[in-house]
């Protein structure tokens, strides 16, 4: 059967079938002694400290989900090819990636204080590089059903390898499974936020930490938020990928070889 694919986007294919493979694979035993050592901390955390992050990251989704102070003022980019999409969303990268360095060199040269400020004010500019990269790919955040989907994306980049598996499940079958979505303030109730902050803050631990050492946090603040965004910016863009190329099979009616 002919195939709808350009020879960029076979090529692009290719590359997210071995990104799919490294998000299902089981942890190995650096990363299950990491969670342990960070379980372990976890547990000596007073439980109003967990409220409180918890609290924070769940006011930063709520705004994200329900205002619109993220969603870009460019319109989306409707009918570019993959290929220009991918060259924005590059741009959009590097751009993104400057900011978050400049902004952690800043809190982690200030202080445990503005190293702490630091944690809402990166969540910030994942999720407006997140929106900025929907937008590139032709997905409009007008739509909460997008916007949810940036949340998934979120979760993915920064959840552990255990949990890495579903959420890939859902944004490969995201059309299907968004039309059984509830209205946005009744699927609010349905996120773990407790969950979703705890493994948001274990992955970040290490580096972030070591941006509240006196002497080091601008450099180790810089570099942490630079390598995270590097991490999102690669989980983003093959999560708009997959969706793109399962768009445009379905759209055409074509089966990829």
């Amino acid at each position: 059967m002919e195939t709808a694919y350009t020879i960029y986007e076979q090529q692009m294919l290719k590359k997210l079938k071995r990104w799919e493979i490294r998000q299902q694979k089981a942890p190995n035993l650096m990363e299950r002694a990491s969670k342990s050592v960070q379980t372990s901390i976890n547990n000596l955390i007073p439980d109003k400290v967990h409220k409180t992050i918890t609290a924070t990251v769940k006011g930063i989704v709520q705004t994200t989900l329900f205002g619109m102070n993220y969603i870009p003022k460019n319109d989306p980019i409707y009918g570019a090819s993959l290929a220009d999409s991918d060259a924005r969303a590059e741009e959009l990268l590097s751009l993104y990636k400057k900011i978050a360095a400049a902004e952690g060199a800043g809190t982690g040269a200030g202080g445990i204080l503005l190293g702490l400020a630091d944690f809402p004010i990166l969540i910030g500019i994942k999720l407006k590089f997140l929106f900025e990269l929907a937008h590139a790919y032709g997905y409009s955040t007008k739509d909460y059903r997008e916007r949810l989907f940036i949340l998934y994306v979120f979760q993915l980049a920064f959840s552990s390898s255990n949990k890495k598996p579903d959420l890939l499940h859902t944004i490969k079958n995201w059309h299907a499974i968004s039309h059984s979505f509830p209205p946005a303030e009744d699927y609010m109730n349905l996120v773990d936020w407790q969950q979703l902050q705890q493994e948001y803050r274990d992955t970040i631990d290490f580096r972030k930490m070591l941006q509240l050492v006196p002497g080091i946090g601008a450099v180790v603040g810089a570099w942490a938020n630079f390598g995270l965004l590097e991490e999102l910016g690669v989980a983003g863009m093959n999560c708009f990928r997959l969706r793109r190329l399962h768009d445009k099979t379905e759209s055409k009616g074509f089966e990829s070889k």
